[in-house]
């Protein structure tokens, strides 16, 4: 069996499915009877105990949101497995293990394979190929989608960028679209974390299977010089293209509500937007332990999700 043939007929149940189907966003009566989002949980919210800790790999990542904390779906990183994209027999035992645990692969996070929006339109192109090995892993493991970034390089201007990262998007959602994946970009930094600027770029794209990702606490343009995005702001921009949501959290307060973000009026704003898809806990602070962090945002969205927001 060659590789394609590996990955269409380990991925085949998935391509049956519309893409409104595989986020989880449905209408259909049955799904109204349950919570109006279910709980995931992003990779990245363990990377000190992976990456600097080396107290866990990938291959652990399932069996511990299983086990630890108590969540059925996930979202992978792929600097955590880098070099096992075209890995046949690691993806195997990696769905292996998520099938024992009852474990939903969700999405892998794509960094580090070049710049969708580069200035260079050779650059731009590599970058669209550097993603298919993503994309072909994430096919493979049930995931509904691929999380990447709309990086231009910052050169040139507004409109500029905007068009560039249009037309990387736009090339590798034809690619997604062959193996019934959605390509969803994350505001993570410079332009991206303008709602505006990247609600723009999604409306020249215009693929169904090309959206976003909001991620509540990722809105600053410059770190450096303390220049934020109005997440509230941001978010409401995202939310029409969203396949995808991540409540990041850093502090909490003795009441347990996250420090950084209004949770009810965030989850609010995701609510009226029509979202019925993961919610992704991504907990980066350094207050509580990875695993105290994990719980902490956990427990807020099911109190909030408990309240009706």
């Amino acid at each position: 069996m060659n590789r394609r043939q590996f990955i269409q007929t380990s991925g085949m149940f998935v391509a049956g499915l519309s893409v409104a189907t595989v986020t989880g966003c449905s209408t259909t009566k049955s799904c109204c009877a349950k919570p109006w989002f279910e709980i995931s949980l992003a990779e990245w919210s363990l990377h000190r105990t992976i990456r600097n800790e080396k107290k866990l790999t990938n291959l652990d990542f399932p069996k511990v949101a299983r086990q630890e904390f108590g969540i059925s779906a996930i979202e992978y990183v792929n600097q955590f497995f880098m070099d096992k994209a075209r890995d046949e027999a690691y993806l195997k035992q990696l769905k292996g293990i998520c099938d024992g645990e009852g474990v939903q692969s969700v999405l892998i996070m794509c960094d580090g394979e070049g710049n969708l929006g580069d200035p260079s339109n050779e650059k731009r192109e590599q970058a669209v190929k550097n993603h298919h090995k993503w994309a072909d892993a994430a096919k493979f493991l049930g995931c509904h989608s691929i999380r990447v970034n709309a990086a231009t390089g910052n050169a040139g201007s507004f409109e500029e960028q905007q068009k560039r990262a249009a037309e990387g998007l736009a090339k590798l959602g034809e690619y997604c679209a062959t193996l019934g994946l959605n390509a969803i970009v994350e505001n993570h930094g410079g332009l991206s974390s303008n709602g505006a600027w990247l609600a723009g770029v999604m409306r020249l794209v215009n693929k169904p299977n090309v959206g976003t990702l909001p991620d509540f606490g990722n809105f600053f343009i410059d770190r450096q010089k303390g220049e934020q995005y109005d997440r509230y702001l941001g978010t409401t921009e995202l939310m029409p293209f969203a396949k995808g949501v991540s409540a990041k959290s850093h502090d909490f307060d003795e009441a347990g509500n996250e420090k950084n973000t209004d949770y009810r009026r965030m989850m609010k704003i995701v609510k009226d937007a029509g979202y019925r898809g993961f919610i992704g806990i991504e907990y980066e602070g350094s207050g509580l332990g990875e695993f105290e962090g994990i719980r902490a945002t956990k427990a807020l969205l099911e109190k909030v999700r408990g309240e009706g927001a």
